[in-house]
């Protein structure tokens, strides 16, 4: 949640580059995103000198190793981590504030991948010059799409990410039944499961349904693994369908019969994961970087050895990942924006990422990585997390994406808690995204 130096331009380039500039910020930008280009000309990148990186809390425990990289290497542009809250829609808000307030204490943003497009249309992001980084092609594709707004680029794909089954391989090897594919099965899987003495009293699966962004990933995911849609590849919404109602409704039933905890509806990616190291958990959905933490055998986690991973059920077939992951960004009010693009280029190249998935098992965006036979042996997801990336499903890309998603939240969240039918929850989202998503 990613080593070169940029070219220096002729003079002409970069007062022609500082022109059009001072013109975008003449103009100003508007919250619908207007029309035409949207942030700076992506010219040459001005400034040197000590930036701020500003992120969402460090759960990984390596962000200080790989900023500690780069500060070795660069003593005169030495980079600060400004660690925000654990929260995604806090990060969000932190950083809006920011923008809006046009501050320059932010430098490098860590984006989710889905706010890229907000970011770019509101012009708090600066438009990067692509032949400043030249490896672009060498990311998987759908992590580089998320990247760019009007096919002009604004950030750089740093980690990505896929949705992953974790489960209890040592109880359902003594259960004898196989790791699900759909949802039926991981309910019949855990009903067998919990007839074993040592599991009766083991909560079977838990997401994260907290009314935060990571309730928009997993209703998205019910939606889609149940042959739905939340927007459209037309980008229309088109939530209100016997599809997208049979995925809620399996989550609704599931908080209904106890197949998912009452617990859970507090749940964040954290306490999930750690509710599941602690052995209190027979499924959990959560993303790539828990297996590390999963598998340390420091005492940290009662389960190391014991689990694995496998694709995400769907309601009749294989489930569909939402795509998730994190864009690297500069704050169109940073300083030092020439030293900003090197330190992007230092934490997204192939070398910092190997590193980072070495000590984390986040996901990588470099398409090598995920061919490579020692990551693969030290990592044996890979080649699932890979096809699970390629063709996972993005969240609406739309400028309004906070008012988006937290229709999508209170809607599901509604349903959840059953103080509305899934039917009246899908119903209503329909009708709000409709007003907010416009062509």
């Amino acid at each position: 949640m990613r080593f070169e130096r940029s070219h220096t331009r002729k003079a002409v380039a970069l007062t022609v580059a500082s022109s059009l500039v001072l013109l975008a910020s003449a103009c100003g930008g508007g919250d619908d995103g207007g029309s035409g280009d949207s942030g700076s000309s992506g010219g040459a990148l001005e400034g040197r000198g000590p930036i701020t990186f500003a992120t969402g809390k460090d759960t990984s425990g390596n962000l200080t190793n790989q900023v500690a990289a780069w500060n070795s290497q660069h003593p005169d542009e030495k980079v600060t981590v400004a660690e925000l809250p654990e929260s995604a829609d806090q990060q969000r808000a932190q950083m809006i504030s920011n923008a809006q307030n046009k501050s320059d204490a932010f430098s490098v943003l860590n984006l989710d991948v889905v706010w890229t497009a907000e970011f770019a249309a509101n012009r708090w992001v600066t438009q990067l010059p692509e032949d400043q980084f030249p490896d672009l092609g060498k990311l998987l594709p759908s992590t580089l799409d998320t990247a760019k707004y009007r096919d002009k680029l604004y950030a750089v794909p740093v980690t990505s990410d896929g949705g992953l089954l974790y489960y209890r391989k040592d109880l359902l090897a003594k259960a004898g039944v196989k790791p699900p594919t759909t949802w039926a099965e991981m309910v019949t899987d855990c009903q067998k499961v919990k007839a074993l003495p040592e599991a009766k009293s083991i909560g079977c699966y838990a997401g994260q349904f907290e009314k935060y962004e990571g309730l928009t990933v997993n209703f998205s995911e019910a939606v889609n693994g149940a042959g739905g849609v939340v927007v459209g590849k037309d980008g229309k919404p088109n939530v209100d369908t016997p599809e997208a109602l049979a995925g809620l409704t399996a989550l609704t039933e599931g908080f209904k019969t106890g197949f998912i905890p009452k617990a859970a509806i507090t749940y964040q990616e954290e306490p999930g994961r750690r509710a599941f190291q602690e052995g209190n958990l027979l499924f959990h959905r959560n993303w790539p970087y828990v297996y590390a933490l999963a598998g340390k055998t420091d005492g940290s986690s009662k389960i190391a050895g014991k689990f694995a991973v496998a694709p995400l059920p769907g309601l009749k077939g294989p489930g569909v990942s939402t795509l998730g992951g994190h864009n690297y960004a500069i704050s169109e009010f940073a300083k030092n924006k020439a030293t900003a693009a090197d330190f992007i280029k230092f934490m997204s190249s192939e070398e910092r990422q190997r590193a980072n998935i070495e000590k984390t098992s986040q996901a990588p965006t470099w398409a090598s990585l995920y061919d490579d036979a020692a990551l693969n042996k030290q990592f044996p997801y890979l080649a699932p997390l890979k096809a699970s990336i390629e063709g996972a499903q993005s969240r609406p890309k739309v400028v309004k994406y906070g008012d988006v998603t937290t229709a999508i939240q209170e809607a599901a969240y509604g349903a959840l808690t059953g103080t509305t039918t899934p039917k009246d929850a899908l119903a209503g989202l329909q009708t709000k995204l409709s007003q907010l998503i416009t062509q």
